[in-house]
């Protein structure tokens, strides 16, 4: 049996509850629900429009939920949060494969939704950023790895099994591995963790000096540097919404995308094995405007330049920048504001990048059908993402951080 790694053996079976569940959020994430598309508008006779209306008025809808849901991660022990979750994905796999007319899939993607993306994902990050300290990066990166491996397998999976099952099928036993296998596995590995009593979390909290959501949401500094954690997700969701009408323009082929998509994801995987240790060294607040330079260089990139190459260039940086900035906005809060109110604080960073999500293609959507090309929308995003690194030099270190 291989070594257990120095930076998780003070509690490996959490560090590994965090992985499983930030991989099992996949069923509810728009990488595996994007292949149901053709499907769902087929089976139900949809618009593209309707469709997307209905799965974006889900994914709001999860985001105010998982502001009052996102505290549970405090209150409740970690065992009871993770059948919660689970047994909502679940659910919301069972409600589609179900599906008898168009209005279930309302409750189906909101059930994905929230569960999946959010719940489970929120669960999974602040599981690595509460249990961990000396080595909360490292944990955080190993748990982000979760979406690479959910990434290359599900939608792929899906696919075969579509073609030769049916779509119902896929949701099927989705629900089946949600159950049988995630389920008992996060029991085991989540142990006796979070069984702490609400007057003891209390005296911890004030021991520790550690920030309410309340004194959180009346620091100054949270609000500078909450811009820069919601870069990479509302950058990344822009542009791959609308690459192909950036392919189109810049005159990429479709098999051209396909092979620069291979060097996004090998991009933010190569890049989590490095992003743990740089910010366990250098602090989540000085390392997060750092890590938004490959972001900025790759908007630039695709400003000036429609070489061939260019695709594969700027999305391998624009991988990068996600596993640097997601591991660093993911360790900032616990480092800046400690770990006994994390759920509750990560639930309002987490909702606002849904929100950011929901909000960019629509942006830039509207941009583009304005007659701006694809060197200005580019240089414009550039120039959020440096502003929103600017930002970040006006947040103060709490007591906590000096």
């Amino acid at each position: 049996m291989p070594p257990i790694p120095a930076f998780i053996r003070s509690n490996p079976k959490l560090a590994f509850f965090a992985l499983l569940a930030v991989a099992a959020s996949g069923f509810g994430q728009t990488f595996f629900i994007a292949i149901f598309g053709g499907a769902l508008r087929e089976e139900f006779n949809l618009s593209n429009s309707w469709y997307g209306a209905s799965y974006s008025g889900a994914t709001l809808l999860s985001a105010f939920v998982l502001l009052g849901a996102g505290t549970l991660v405090d209150r409740w022990p970690l065992k009871r949060v993770a059948a919660l979750g689970v047994l909502l994905l679940c659910g919301g796999c069972l409600v589609l494969a179900f599906a008898q007319s168009a209005w279930m899939l309302l409750p189906g993607f909101f059930l994905l939704r929230f569960a999946g993306q959010g719940f489970m994902t929120h669960m999974g990050m602040t599981t690595a950023g509460r249990y961990f300290t000396a080595n909360r990066g490292k944990v955080i990166a190993l748990a982000a790895l979760g979406f690479p491996i959910a990434e290359a397998l599900l939608p792929t999976s899906g696919s075969l099994i579509i073609e030769h099952s049916g779509w119902r099928s896929v949701w099927l036993l989705a629900a089946g591995l949600l159950l049988l296998a995630v389920l008992p596995t996060l029991l085991w590995l989540a142990g006796d963790a979070g069984k702490e009593s609400p007057q003891e979390a209390q005296e911890t909290s004030l021991d520790a000096g550690d920030y309410t959501r309340a004194q959180v949401l009346r620091d100054r500094g949270f609000w500078c540097l909450l811009p820069a954690a919601l870069m990479t997700p509302f950058v990344v969701t822009a542009v791959l919404f609308h690459q192909g009408a950036i392919a189109d323009e810049r005159g990429w082929s479709l098999s051209v995308l396909a092979g620069a998509f291979g060097g996004y994801a090998a991009g933010h995987l190569l890049a989590l094995f490095f992003a743990g240790g740089l910010v366990d060294r250098f602090g989540a607040q000085r390392s997060l405007p750092l890590a938004l330079l490959p972001m900025v260089g790759a908007l630039v990139l695709l400003a000036f330049s429609s070489a061939p190459w260019v695709p594969y260039v700027y999305l391998a940086l624009i991988g990068i920048a996600q596993a640097g900035t997601g591991t660093a906005g993911s360790a900032l809060w616990p480092e800046r504001y400690g770990s006994t109110h994390l759920g509750a604080i990560r639930a309002v960073s987490q909702a606002s990048m849904v929100f950011s999500t929901a909000a960019s293609p629509l942006l830039i959507g509207l941009l583009l059908d304005k007659g701006i090309n694809v060197m200005g929308v580019a240089l414009l995003l550039a120039a959020i993402v440096v502003a929103a690194s600017l930002l970040t030099l006006m947040a103060p270190l709490t007591a906590k951080q000096q």
